[in-house]
């Protein structure tokens, strides 16, 4: 009898750390929505770098970009209670721990000057650079621990705690006005 190994990703991590199941289906549910728009807003801007002309006019790009950037707003401000309360069941009596994530790469770290004016949209760009580089970091601290315990790694409840905290003191409420304003 042969067995297909099962994938293992950051939501049963999540899951596995978690007191209350609830908890976790709520958390997991919002990071999966910020994980989708966090993508659709990086993947939306990554294709105009690449010169795809998609949607096919400046003003439906403009508009594109702020639906993006709306989602992804939305969906980060939502994470906000679910996360709060995820960490404050799980508090471990030792916060420190290894970090499951890495820093930014430079793939992340760009300027969109001149995609930004080749594409007629006009946005600050330095807001753009910011909200990508923000979500970029959300996507990869999600890949993050989903890789750690695809290798076979085990995460204690202090690295997790740690790694959870400094996304949402680091990154949410950044985030999540640099998106407000490219919505606006």
């Amino acid at each position: 009898m042969s067995t297909v190994p099962t994938t293992r990703d950051w939501a049963d991590v999540l899951a596995e750390h978690a007191t209350r199941e609830q908890t976790a289906r709520r958390l997991i549910g919002q990071l999966r929505a910020c994980e989708v728009a966090a993508l659709a807003f990086c993947r939306l801007l990554e294709r105009w770098a690449r010169g795809e002309a998609d949607p096919c006019t400046p003003g439906k790009r403009q508009a594109a970009l702020r639906r993006a950037a709306d989602r992804a707003e939305t969906a980060l401000a939502g994470l906000e209670r679910p996360l709060g309360r995820y960490l404050l069941e799980l508090e471990p009596e030792m916060a420190e721990g290894r970090s499951w994530y890495g820093e930014p790469g430079a793939g992340e770290l760009r300027e969109w000057d001149d995609v930004l004016q080749r594409a007629g949209v006009r946005v600050s760009a330095t807001r753009v650079a910011q909200a990508y580089l923000e979500l970029a970091v959300l996507v990869r601290a999600l890949e993050g621990l989903a890789d750690t315990t695809q290798v076979g790694s085990t995460i204690d409840s202090g690295s997790l705690w740690a790694g959870l905290f400094d996304l949402r003191e680091n990154l949410l409420s950044q985030a999540v006005d640099d998106l407000r304003a490219l919505a606006a």
